[in-house]
């Protein structure tokens, strides 16, 4: 199947970008790595009226740190540029597990975190280090937590002409990332990551939700104390027991809280070697 007709936009910058977005009333798409809009438009499960081609914007596709704690990741950053930089190794461990090298190349950091898919990796890492994105409208530049950002499957809470420009992430003191999927590439079964910001341990775990799941009781059995195997284990059966799974035709609803167990504890256990401290 083909996409349904549409006109094309390629805008050289930001403002230009977001004001024919605005013109569209609500019929126009960004494209920008097209990983996941493209199949989308093939299966016609989308008929934009326009697409909005921003990767000839400049100043999109960088990586710098703003200060001693935070990563800003541009929206136009690849897949492939995260798992290659040396700032925040938990983003590289991340994008290493999302798909094949080929989208990897061409998918990109805003489109992820847009895009708001609860299985994807990047959703659940920002969800994890409480990332604060950076969205540009009409009106301006603001910025989100995450928190405030996903509100469902495949749905934010953007307003239809606005696009995300950056993200900012904090860079943990420990870290550790666990994916089970049934092949290497394909979307996570089961996410976890953690990541431990400003002294507080956070666990986010993807592809049992509507959006990414921070288990509030399995953290607080970490808050204070070493990180034992007994408390580890103890904090995996937590976060297991917080989960409201549904069966489908991947895994049955027993099948992934069992796999919530096992990898949070791979993932909490994975932390207490990889200390990183601030840049």
């Amino acid at each position: 199947m083909k996409a349904a007709p549409f006109d094309y936009s390629r805008p050289s910058s930001i403002a230009e970008a977001v004001k024919t977005l605005e013109s569209a009333d609500g019929e126009g798409k960004v494209l920008a790595g097209g990983q996941s809009l493209v199949p989308v438009l093939a299966m016609r499960l989308g008929r934009p009226a326009i697409l909005i081609d921003i990767n000839r914007v400049p100043g999109l596709d960088t990586i710098e740190t703003i200060d001693d704690s935070t990563v800003r990741v541009g929206a136009l950053v690849r897949h492939s540029m995260l798992v290659e930089q040396v700032h925040l190794p938990l983003l590289s461990e991340a994008a290493k597990w999302i798909g094949h090298s080929a989208i990897r190349t061409r998918g990109t950091t805003g489109g992820s975190i847009a895009h708001a898919d609860p299985s994807a990796e990047l959703p659940v890492v920002a969800t994890a280090l409480g990332a604060l994105v950076h969205v540009q409208g009409p009106e301006g530049i603001r910025a989100l937590s995450v928190n405030d950002l996903f509100v469902g499957p495949l749905e934010t809470s953007l307003d239809d002409n606005e696009i995300v420009i950056a993200v900012d992430f904090p860079v943990p003191e420990r870290y550790g990332f666990a994916e089970f999927s049934r092949r290497h590439g394909d979307f996570g079964l089961v996410t976890v990551a953690v990541a431990e910001v400003g002294g507080v341990l956070r666990i986010a775990i993807g592809g049992v939700g509507t959006i990414p799941i921070r288990p509030v009781a399995a953290e607080s059995i970490l808050a204070d104390g070493p990180m034992t195997d007994e408390r580890i284990a103890e904090s995996a059966r937590a976060a297991a027991n917080e989960i409201t799974a549904a069966s489908d035709l991947h895994a049955s609803a027993e099948y992934r809280i069992a796999m919530v167990e096992e990898f949070t504890l791979r993932a909490l256990t994975q932390s207490i070697g990889n200390k990183v401290g601030a840049h």
